[in-house]
């Protein structure tokens, strides 16, 4: 009795797998565009695909719209306190060396104005590149990582003699491995 309950459930099951209505297929659509070639030398137009254009990488430290582009942190005359306007920049950049480039080393690099002796303006120099690095550090970033230097008033970016070149070159920059 058991055998021919097995044997009638089995053939059910066939049954109903051999269904004669017919399956629908999900559809399939082409969703890429065919551009016509334009070629001198056949008369005849043939179509191509275009390959999907992936969006292109963009480095956030080259973008102008993002605040990692920004790499200077400025400094009030004889000073090396970071100023509160420039620790947003220091934490953006701290944060993406945390995140995004965590084998990545960088450079903090200390200059003056042309005010000062050439051994003052390198030693405070020095002491403003080592400040921004403090602040880095305490946002997480390894201190191994971060190597700093001064140029003092070596490396101006404005040349003139007043205030506003001063103010433009009492700066330190944020230099990644590899610029």
């Amino acid at each position: 009795m058991k055998q021919a309950a097995l044997y009638i459930l089995v053939a059910v099951a066939a049954a109903a797998c051999a269904s004669k209505e017919p399956q629908t297929q999900p559809s399939v659509t082409d969703r890429s565009t065919a551009v016509p070639s334009t070629s001198a030398s056949s008369g005849s137009s043939s179509t191509q695909r275009q390959q999907p254009s992936q969006p292109l990488a963009v480095n956030p430290l080259n973008d102008p719209n993002n605040p990692l582009s920004k790499r200077s942190v400025y400094f009030d005359f004889d000073s090396n306190a970071v100023k509160d306007e420039y620790r947003g920049l220091v934490q953006a950049h701290s944060r993406f060396l945390t995140t995004d480039k965590r084998d990545s080393g960088i450079r903090i690099e200390g200059n003056c104005d042309e005010r000062g002796s050439r051994e003052y303006n390198l030693a405070l120099g020095q002491r403003r590149a080592e400040a921004v690095k403090q602040v880095m550090t305490v946002l997480g970033v390894n201190g191994g990582r971060i190597e700093t230097t001064s140029y003092g008033e070596e490396k101006p970016v404005a040349p003139g003699h007043d205030e506003q070149a001063w103010a433009q070159n009492r700066r330190a920059d944020i230099k990644y491995a590899g610029e």
